[in-house]
């Protein structure tokens, strides 16, 4: 998500899903933070973008995988709910919009 709140309506409105990248640990992403407030979160992915827009507190390295947990947490935190708890509602997305079976936890 980069755009303004007016462009996430407009793709939410047309069935898309919205994803959230390191760039939403930005000091100066306000804009995608409020976006990340009013997506509802059966609609959100999270991702890396990998080997770009490291998330603070990695900003300025390489990106991987593992710093998908930043943005986990940053959208936690706006929205009041846990890192894990983002992560699992955004786990049950990948798997709903991909028509895949979700493991079974053991």
């Amino acid at each position: 998500m980069t755009g303004e709140l007016h462009h996430m309506r407009a793709a939410l409105d047309m069935g898309f899903m919205i994803s959230f990248a390191g760039n939403v640990t930005f000091p100066k992403a306000q804009q995608i933070r409020d976006a990340a407030k009013e997506v509802p979160l059966d609609r959100m992915f999270i991702e890396t973008d990998s080997p770009f827009l490291a998330p603070v507190p990695n900003r300025g390295k390489r990106n991987e995988p593992a710093f998908v947990k930043e943005v986990a947490r940053q959208l936690g935190e706006l929205r009041g709910l846990s890192t894990e708890d983002i992560g699992r509602q955004t786990a049950q997305n990948f798997y709903k919009f991909f028509k895949l079976t979700e493991p079974i936890n053991q």
